[in-house]
C-alpha cells in the first residue's frame, strides 16, 4: 500500500535528515493519482505534519521540476558505460547528489509562480 511508502520515506527522513522532519522543512509534491487523492493518504498526512505540494489538475506533460532532474541526469550521464544495474543506481545517486539545490529551487519557484 501506498501508505507504507510514505512511512518507510518519513522514517528515512527522520534518520537521514532530523532537523528537516523536526521543523517541518521539507515537503512531498504530490500529483493527481487516485492514492495521493485518497481520504486514507489525507489524513496520514495530515497526522505527520506532513507539507504537500500538488500538481495542477490537467498538465499536458510533466511538470518542469521533472524535466530539469532528468535533463540534469541524462547529460551527466550521457555515453557513460555500465556493467550491471546496482552500478547504474550508484552512478545515478551520486551524479543526483551533485546537483544543484539552487537550480532545482529556481525551477521549482518558476513553476509554482505561474
Amino acid at each position: 500500500m501506498y501508505i507504507d511508502v510514505l512511512r518507510r520515506l518519513r522514517e528515512a527522513v527522520r534518520r537521514k535528515r532530523p532537523p528537516k522532519l523536526r521543523t517541518i522543512s521539507w515537503f512531498l509534491l504530490l500529483d493527481n493519482a487516485p492514492a495521493h487523492r485518497s481520504v486514507l493518504m489525507k489524513d496520514f498526512l495530515a497526522k505527520n505534519n506532513v507539507t504537500t505540494l500538488e500538481h495542477p489538475p490537467y498538465s499536458s506533460g510533466p511538470p518542469p521540476t521533472d524535466l530539469y532532474l532528468f535533463s540534469q541526469l541524462k547529460t551527466a550521464l550521457k555515453k557513460r558505460h555500465f556493467c550491471d544495474a546496482p552500478d547504474k543506481i550508484k552512478n545515478a545517486k551520486e551524479e543526483l547528489k551533485r546537483l544543484s539545490q539552487n537550480g532545482f529551487q529556481k525551477c521549482f519557484q518558476n513553476h509554482y509562480s505561474h
